[in-house]
């Protein structure tokens, strides 16, 4: 039987492949966050620096800085690395400022709600 070597093992199911290199962690909450990881232990927490959430909304977003950031790994659903020589966005998003990107966001989800207590509003309809 053939055994791998804790190094082997070390780099290829862990975060250390992705030391030093731009990353995009999609969390729980669903919130995109971009940065250059610095650090990780066992429990995928993480340092990213450089940081910042990019916030989309249709077709506008905004890449708001957050600097040095910790990331409880707890809150991590999928890491993967940004390919810096290839444009991160297809060409028709707009770049808004961070205000503008907020605005949308609360617009977003006022419609959500809205659209929530009308459906409980017309429950009675149901004739299943």
């Amino acid at each position: 039987m053939s055994w791998a070597s804790p190094e082997d093992i070390y780099t290829s199911t862990s975060l250390a492949s992705y030391l030093d290199k731009k990353l995009l962690v999609l969390l729980r909450d669903g919130r995109k966050l971009l940065g250059i990881l610095r650090s990780f232990d066992q429990f995928a927490n993480a340092v990213l620096e450089s940081a910042c959430e990019r916030a989309i909304v249709g077709d506008l977003y905004c890449d708001i800085p957050l600097g040095l950031y910790i990331i409880r790994g707890e809150n991590v659903v999928l890491i993967g690395e940004l390919d810096v020589d290839k444009e991160e966005l297809p060409p028709h998003m707009t770049r808004v400022s961070e205000a503008e990107i907020r605005k949308a966001q609360k617009a977003e989800r006022d419609a959500t709600d809205l659209k929530g207590s009308m459906r409980k509003r017309m429950e009675f309809l149901d004739m299943d």
